[in-house]
Order: structure tokens, then sequence, then C-alpha cells
């Protein structure tokens, strides 16, 4: 749940009481992203792409970069902070809403591929690189129908295009050579096992192969988007790439490259927001400890809507308030009953002084959040690595520590 590295670091923040934190472990990031590169190296397995959302620090998508094909980016925005990071990155543009703007900028900046959304970006694209140096390659997103219950994310509603909307681009191709079909993108559900995502993987080809055949795409790409498991309440139960990137390899035809967009279940076990707490009391026959920081820095909690993991580590000498074996909430300093790390967990004993370390903090976590609610201190950031750590109080920029 914690790492030999973060454990020991942890320690070092109480002088100075530098908390919160964000502690990231970017020697544990990169032996992830090897395994699940190791797990997706058979023949016909899909290439991996990033997706930054997840978690864009700098640190995350430099230490990932020899692991992954590319990036895979959503605004212009992320287009330019990813480049600026990683110089020679393979980028993917996707995501709703593309401004003619961020269409030039990602054309100007020579992205891989554009993951078309709808006609109407399509047109405005096809516009507006019309004189543009070698044209430009897309992929159309997809919108399959089909029973999503039970998944924590389902993409529907304005997202890509329905198979009767996705027909009314063969015109605007057709009159455009300059836009080359590469193939199509379809991105359904997040929240999957390997089995389910396997059954989506083929609900996808299925539906893609024949429509590319039809369309004429030599060689083509489909890209199955992310979604891969990640659960709070097990932080052990890792995805399992293994059984995954055999499926994958064997759902493969000749001819056609596949291609994955992974995010959270790549990035979120390598980082932890750890904190101190400031004071527990008894309110109403329940009992609460209050955490310096909150999630107006790591939003996680409220988002999912679920008790966040934590680990306590206790500090001796402390005289403080306390309670033993008794289901205890962990809130922060927002003045919002909403502000709640984990609700009634039960602990063996927690203190004031005491530290507590939120695992799974790598992604959707900082980047989400709504910092500057009720204006307190900013959690630092620190980088662990066995070639030298780091730390900084801008998460867009690495100084090395003294």
């Amino acid at each position: 749940m914690i790492t030999e590295a973060v454990a020991k670091h942890a320690q070092t923040l109480i002088e100075g009481s530098r908390f919160p934190a964000y502690v990231y472990d970017l020697d544990a990031l990169r032996e992830h992203g090897r395994r699940v590169q190791e797990a997706l190296s058979k023949p016909g397995a899909p290439a991996i792409f990033y997706a930054a959302k997840a978690n864009p620090d700098p640190a995350f998508l430099r230490a990932l970069a020899p692991f992954v094909d590319g990036f895979e980016v959503a605004s212009g925005g992320e287009l330019q902070h990813v480049l600026d990071a990683v110089p020679d990155a393979a980028i993917v543009f996707g995501g709703p809403g593309k401004t003619d703007s961020e269409l030039r900028l990602a054309l100007d900046l020579g992205v891989e591929r554009i993951h078309v959304e709808s006609p109407f970006e399509l047109a405005r694209l096809a516009n507006l690189a019309r004189d543009h140096e070698g044209g430009v390659d897309v992929l159309l997103r997809v919108n399959l129908a089909g029973d999503r219950s039970g998944v924590a994310l389902a993409m529907t509603g304005p997202f890509g295009m329905d198979p009767i909307l996705i027909d009314s681009c063969h015109e605007i191709l057709h009159s455009a050579p300059w836009i080359r079909l590469r193939g199509i993108h379809a991105h359904l559900a997040s929240g999957l096992a390997a089995g389910p995502m396997l059954r989506q993987a083929e609900e996808i080809l299925s539906w893609a192969r024949p429509w590319l055949k039809s369309t004429g795409v030599a060689n083509p790409e489909i890209n199955l988007g992310g979604g891969m498991a990640v659960d709070y309440n097990i932080p052990d139960a890792l995805f399992d790439w293994e059984a995954y990137g055999q499926g994958m390899a064997e759902l493969a035809c000749p001819g056609e490259g596949l291609r994955i967009e992974p995010g959270r279940a790549i990035s979120v076990y390598a980082g932890w927001y750890i904190t101190d707490v400031l004071d527990v009391k008894e309110a109403h026959g329940e009992w609460y400890a209050v955490l310096r920081g909150g999630t107006m820095q790591i939003r996680t909690p409220v988002t999912k809507g679920h008790n966040h993991p934590f680990l306590i580590l206790p500090q001796n000498g402390k005289t403080g308030p306390s309670v033993e074996g008794r289901p205890v909430t962990l809130v922060g300093q927002l003045c919002t009953p909403k502000d709640v790390f984990a609700r009634q967990v039960q602990v063996k004993r927690i203190e004031v002084g005491d530290l507590v370390a939120f695992s799974m903090a790598g992604a959707y976590a900082w980047n989400i959040s709504h910092h500057d609610f009720l204006m307190h201190p900013k959690p630092g950031f620190h980088y662990l690595s066995a070639s030298g750590s780091t730390w900084q109080d801008d998460p867009m920029t690495i100084t090395r520590a003294p």
C-alpha cells in the first residue's frame, strides 16, 4: 500500500511541518509501466498511448515515455504541455468540442492522429487543413449502442458518432483527399476488468472491421480507448494486464494496428497524498480526525464517492487528543461537510500529530481539484527516484532538492 521509499520520505517532512505533500515514487511508476509494456509485447498486442488527462505532471510523462508508444491529449493546452515535457512524443488528439485554434495547433505541431468527433468537426478540419503541407491523418470516433450497465462510466451521449451519423462522413472525406482516414476510435466505458474489457474490444472490432473494409481503408488502425479497472476499495487488485495482453493478441488480425489509451490504471499507484492530523474529536457519538489540507487538493474521494484508501503512520511522543478502536471519519479544513476523505473507517488508533498517507493518488487527484477554494497553502510535490529525489512547489517544473 506504500512503498518503502515513500514511507521513509514521509518522516523527513515532519521537520518544518511540510504538509500536505504529494509524494510520487517514479521508480514504482517506471516498474509498473515496464510490466504493462511487457504484458502487451506479444505480436498483435495493442500499442499504448498514455492518457495524459489522468496525470499530466511532466515528471510522470518523462518517466513513462520509454514504456509507451505515445500520449493521448484532449485539449490544445494538454497538447502543448505534453510536447514541452516530451518534445519528440507521438501524440493523438481526441475529445469533444475542439476549437479551430486547437485544430490549427494540432496541425502546426504535427500530431500523429486527430480523433474526429462529428461530421461538423471533420468538415472544419478539412477546411483548416486544405493548405497544410502533408495533410492530416484521422480516426473517426464511433459511439456504439449497447448495454453499459455496471460500468464505472459509460461514454455515451455527446461522445463520437453513432453508426448512422458516422456514415455521413464519407462525402466530406471524398471531397477532401488531404484528410486521410486511418481507422476508427471507440472508447465506450471505463472501470472494466480484463474479461469485460476484452468482450468490449470484440464488440468494437466486430463493428469496425466490416465498416473499414467497406470504406476501403488499407492497414486500418482501431483505437479501443482506455477504461481499465482500478479498485479503490481493494488497492492491491490490479488490472490483469497479462490476461488482457494475451486476449488482445488473439483478437488481432494481420494487417491492422490496434491501440489503447490507458490512464488511471497506469499512473494511479505511483502517488500518495500525505498530511498530518490537526485534531481528533467526538461529535454526537461519532469520531472525526481533522487533517491538514482537504479535498480541494485531492478531489478523488468526492468525485468517486468513496472512502479513499489510507495508511496511518503513527508518530511517537504526541500528547494530543486520540481515539482507539473506533470508526473515524477523516475530514479536511474546508468549511463544508462534503470535505471528507473517508467516512467511518475502523482504525486501530489515530492521534493528533500522526501522519496519514492516502494511496492511489497518482491519477485524477491534484489535477482535477479546486485548488484555490478557501486559499489554503498548496501542497509540495516530491519525486522519489534511485537516480536522485527532487522536490518542488510547482508541479509544472522540476527543481532538484539541495
